[in-house]
């Protein structure tokens, strides 16, 4: 009976322990090293894009203030006060003397830009044909003279409508013959319309012109199609997701997160 009692009070003993096991949870923070060394930086300038797309939002100066902002609040960067450029209008005066006596960007071998240019509603094809102002080595260099040599950033910006449709899923309340709720997923097909936002963000050293880094991203946001969202609220809405992804380009981040211990 002692052998029997023995093994009748192990096993309750682990029973009980379990009961008595607590756990706590505690933040932790790894820390995320900046994608581009700027150690050697003082200044940034946000010197504006070449933008195309919709006519509802002004994105190369949209951008640069976004950006602007974020910089003043996240890195230890002095941010430079400057006029945003109009790099758009740079891009075709270089593109004027460059094909002059020739073909031109567009192909139209009489050194202007085409009338569909004109209207402020580049493609994403047509925005390609003017980066060639980003390997302009000397004009950045310049830029960089006028502003103590800061790091630059400037790039593409592409913001447009879209619209797609297809099966979308849902979910739907019902309730059974004795009243009890439940939510059951639902499949329609609808059309749904919102935007697309594509940046393109270039890190140039002012003092030499050189391009350092570049990083291309691609967003979208579709809202049903009865939906009246204004387009400079879906331009914030998708900025703000690649807003952390710039700032790691140029400053140190962290992920927070928790861990469960046993006490």
């Amino acid at each position: 009976m002692t052998g029997l009692t023995k093994t009748l009070a192990s096993l309750a003993l682990l029973l009980v322990a379990p009961a008595c096991t607590s756990y706590y949870e505690i933040p932790i923070e790894t820390p995320l090293k900046p994608k581009l060394d700027v150690s050697r930086f003082q200044r940034v300038l946000i010197a504006g894009f070449v933008a195309g797309g919709s006519d509802d939002v002004d994105a190369n100066l949209e951008t640069a203030r976004l950006l602007r902002s974020q910089l003043r609040s996240e890195s230890r960067l002095q941010v430079v006060d400057a006029e945003v450029l109009d790099l758009l209008t740079v891009a075709r005066n270089e593109s004027d003397l460059d094909y002059a006596d020739g073909e031109d960007a567009n192909g139209n071998g009489n050194g202007e830009i085409g009338d569909e240019d004109d209207a402020g509603d580049l493609s994403e094809e047509e925005i390609e044909a003017y980066e060639h102002i980003f390997a302009n080595i000397s004009y950045w260099r310049q830029l960089g003279e006028e502003h103590q040599n800061p790091l630059i950033v400037t790039g593409t910006i592409h913001f447009t409508p879209h619209a797609r449709a297809g099966m979308v899923t849902s979910e739907r309340e019902i309730y059974d013959e004795f009243g009890r709720r439940r939510v059951v997923p639902v499949r329609a097909y609808r059309d749904r319309r919102g935007f697309v936002l594509s940046p393109k963000f270039i890190f140039i050293d002012g003092r030499t012109g050189v391009t350092l880094y570049t990083e291309q991203h691609r967003e979208e946001v579709l809202y049903d199609a009865s939906s009246n969202t204004p387009a400079l609220s879906s331009y914030f809405e998708l900025m703000d997701r690649l807003v952390p992804s710039f700032l790691g380009a140029l400053s140190d981040q962290s992920i927070r997160g928790s861990r469960i211990l046993l006490k």
